[in-house]
């Protein structure tokens, strides 16, 4: 999870700084993009927090000692 994060991480900047060397500042299109990419990491993480946390409750703490 948190390699996906840290790859996510650096295509944003990546996507950044491409934008930023043409024009001297973000259209709103450009920040929508960066948002859309956010939400999505967000989603991604947020399901996989939320599948092993209902594995975890259907399970009991006690089977996976």
């Amino acid at each position: 999870m948190t390699s996906l994060m840290v790859s996510m991480t650096a295509f944003i900047a990546g996507v950044k700084d491409r934008l930023m060397g043409e024009e001297k500042g973000a259209t709103a299109v450009e920040y929508g993009l960066m948002v859309a990419l956010i939400v999505i990491a967000a989603i991604v993480g947020i399901t996989a927090v939320g599948t092993q946390l209902q594995d975890l409750f259907q399970n009991g703490i006690a089977g996976r000692l």
